[in-house]
Order: structure tokens, then sequence, then C-alpha cells
């Protein structure tokens, strides 16, 4: 930007304004930071007309999912469903951040370490807090029942901390097959998928589909290689409406053909390669939209936004749902009126519930957001740990929540979850170096 002589003057003659951390937005794409707040924003509404608590006539509380009920949700989880696109959207952000701890000199070893490090640290108080409540109100009597379905329901979003683990741990991998061979690291991502797949339809066992975990996720990052290298930017805008096109047609025929369920939620879990197809048309639609969005990002109000949920998005995402029922919760013990869960009351209550649950997001986030920030250690006086303490701290990270996500939270897991995010941290934790010591004078 070109600024006036007397623009200039007049800055100088200004009073100094207090010192303000002011966060580095050169060289960042954006677009891909409103569209990941777009997404976490999208799960919290998602996750918010999923929970219907009622009384029935007896008195007692019924848990139920309203927006499953309706006869239109299968169709609008094609657009509701966003997790491929967050994917997508992480793999363009890591093989940015890679690139750049590469130039910095840092191994495969210390970036995983760093990540590790990001994930784990908001996880810590999340899972201190299931432990500790879910322990207390089985202490106290309440119905073993009512406390797993609620835990259940709570514990839902952690699923996302072990794919999302699984596929940084593979980013100094992933990067060099992208370098090497971006199409066929894609092709065989895919067909992997696809295998493990048949392999499910085959059998009849569903655990099989978890394998997919990796090679669902791994693709949909791959997508976002693409993303960082400028490839599908660069593309003609009728080339990505076709491949949009056409990646919606094969799921559609995958789901005429019986492969894949119309509601693409329940496609994720174990996650099926129609997520795969799903997150091609999503990266186009990206693309596509991108100077629109670009546009918009140009405003002060759209980076307001996404600069105070950006900067603590983990926080936002995993305490989300925590807060929705929390919500409920008080209406229930004040008692406020407790609209039939799916009646017009009951939806148009909804957009309250909502500001009151994004209310008390902000509000624990204000505590919470120091975990969101890693501390930056000093090269100098630090050493990094050892290779197969990283390893051993990715598994630690990731078998809690995966395990999480097949059987529901419960007291054991939460246990667990909280001791193995301290040691993931603990095994990332630089050594420190120990000074020389001092040559006797003779």
């Amino acid at each position: 930007m070109i600024r006036t002589a007397a623009s200039n003057r007049s800055r100088r003659s200004r009073p100094a304004a207090p010192d303000r951390p002011v966060p580095d937005l050169s060289g960042r794409d954006l677009a891909v930071d409103g569209v990941r707040v777009f997404c976490v924003l999208m799960v919290v509404v998602a996750h918010l007309l999923m929970v219907g608590v009622g009384v029935d006539a007896s008195g007692a509380l019924t848990i139920s999912k309203p927006v499953t009920e309706q006869s239109w949700f299968p169709l609008a989880t094609w657009f509701g469903q966003v997790m491929p696109l967050f994917f997508v959207l992480g793999g363009f952000a890591s093989l940015t951040a890679w690139r750049s701890a590469q130039r910095r000199g840092a191994t495969g070893a210390d970036y995983v370490r760093t990540r590790v490090v990001r994930l784990m640290r908001p996880t810590v108080p999340v899972f201190a807090f299931f432990s500790v409540v879910i322990i207390g109100a089985l202490v106290a009597g309440a119905p073993a029942s009512l406390v797993a379905g609620v835990a259940q329901g709570v514990g839902t979003p952690l699923w996302f901390l072990a794919a999302y683990l699984l596929c940084q741990w593979c980013v100094p991998l992933m990067a060099r097959l992208h370098e090497r061979a971006p199409v066929r690291a894609l092709v065989a991502l895919a067909a992997s998928a696809l295998l493990v797949d048949a392999v499910r339809v085959a059998t009849g066992v569903e655990a099989v589909g978890l394998v997919n975990v990796l090679f669902v996720w791994l693709f949909v990052q791959q997508l976002g290689f693409l993303y960082a290298d400028g490839v599908v930017l660069r593309a003609s805008r009728g080339v990505l409406a076709g491949v949009a096109a056409a990646s919606l047609a094969l799921l559609g025929a995958g789901v005429a053909a019986g492969l894949y369920s119309p509601d693409m939620l329940t496609n994720q879990y174990p996650p099926l390669f129609a997520l795969g197809l799903l997150g091609i048309a999503q990266l186009c639609v990206l693309a596509l939209l991108h100077p629109a969005l670009t546009a918009l990002m140009r405003t002060r109000a759209a980076r307001a936004l996404t600069f105070a949920v950006g900067s603590r998005l983990m926080t936002v995402y995993l305490w989300h749902l925590t807060c929705i029922i929390a919500v409920t919760g008080i209406c229930l013990l004040l008692p406020l009126p407790l609209p039939a869960p799916g009646s017009a009351a009951w939806w148009a209550t909804r957009p309250l519930v909502l500001a009151a649950a994004l209310v008390l997001v902000a509000a624990l986030s204000l505590v919470l957001v120091r975990f969101e920030r890693a501390p930056v250690a000093d090269p100098v006086r630090t050493r990094r740990p050892a290779t197969w303490r990283v390893q051993l701290a990715v598994l630690l990270a990731a078998t809690p929540p995966f395990l999480i996500m097949c059987f529901g939270l419960n007291a054991a897991l939460a246990v667990f979850g909280l001791v193995g995010a301290v040691g993931a941290l603990l095994l990332c934790r630089p050594g420190r170096v120990t000074a020389p010591a001092p040559i006797a004078q003779a």
C-alpha cells in the first residue's frame, strides 16, 4: 500500500499506542483461516441440533437426537459434513509448516513433537474435567445409565484427536511421497481405502473399517497438499466444477449401490471412502470460492471473528458439546421451560441455546486459551528429545481417543486419556543442556 507524505507525518505526530500482540498475517492464506473457523462452528451447530433432552410422562429424562429424525437430514449432511474439508485445510497447514520447519533445519521427529504438544496441551484439562465429573457423578449415586449416556455424548468430538494426530505423525513421510509422485500417492491411498471398504462389505465386520482412520483421512490430508502447492487454485473453473460434479456422481453411485449410507455422518464411523469423494468435491468448491473468500477476509469484521475464534479453536472444539450439555442442565435445574425435543418451540429456542453455549465457551477460553499456546524452548539451553520418545508419545496420545471412538467415553478411558496426554507431553519435553564442569586452575 502506498502512503502519502502527509499521512506519514500524521502517523508520526500521533502518540505512541500501547504495545499489543499483533498477529503476523504476512504470507498467510486468510481464506483458509476463515474456512477453518467456519468448519468448527458448523460442528458446534450440528452437535447443538443433536442434543435433545426432555422429560417424559413419568418425569424421567429422555435423550434424543431430533435433527437425525428429520426426513431432510441425510441430504443436509452432504453439505453439513465438513470434516473432510477440515482435514483438507489441515493438509495445507501441515505441508506449509513442515516445509518451514525443514528450512530451519528441523527433523521429522521435531515436527511431530510440536504437533503432539499443540494437540495434547488443550486436551489435558478436558480429560481432567471428564475424569473428575464422571467418577464424581457415579460416586454421588447418579444413575449409571444416565452418566454413560451423557459421557458418550460429550466424548463424541474426541475421535478427532486420534485421527488428526495419526495424520500429523505421517506428515514427514507423506510429504516426501508427495514431492516424488503426488498423483501416485493419492491413488495408493484411495486404493487402500477402497480395499478396506470392500473387505468390510464382504465380511460384514464393521471393525475392519477402523483401518480407514488412517487411509481415508490421510487421503483427504493429501488433497490439502495439492492445495498448498497451488495446483488446485491454478486449475480452471470448468475443470474444478467438472471434478466436483464427477466426485459427487461417484459418491451418489456408491450410495445407490448400497456401499455407502446417504447420511455422510454415518459414513464417518468408521470412516469410509465416501468421505474421500466428498473431500474432493469440497476442495474444488473451496478453490472456486477462493476469490470471494479472500475478498471477505479483507474486511475487518471477518478478520476479527477469525482471529477471536481461531486463536482458541481447540478450546471451542473440545468444550462446545460440554457447554451445550451444561446449558441444558441449567435449564433443568432452575427450572426453565424445556420444550419437547423436535417441537416447533424446541427449534425456535436453538439460537438462544447456541448463544448461551458460545458465551460459556468464550468464558472458559479466557482461562484455557493458555493451553493452546505451546511454550517456546530455548534452542541453546535445551536439547531435542530422542526420536523413540516422540514415537512413544504419539502412541500414548492417540490410543485413548481411538478407544473412545470405538467404545465411547467412560471413567476408565477418561483417566487413561489424562494419563496418556500428560505422559505424551512429558516424553516430548526437551531436555536441559548440562553445563560443562569448570576447569580447575593449576
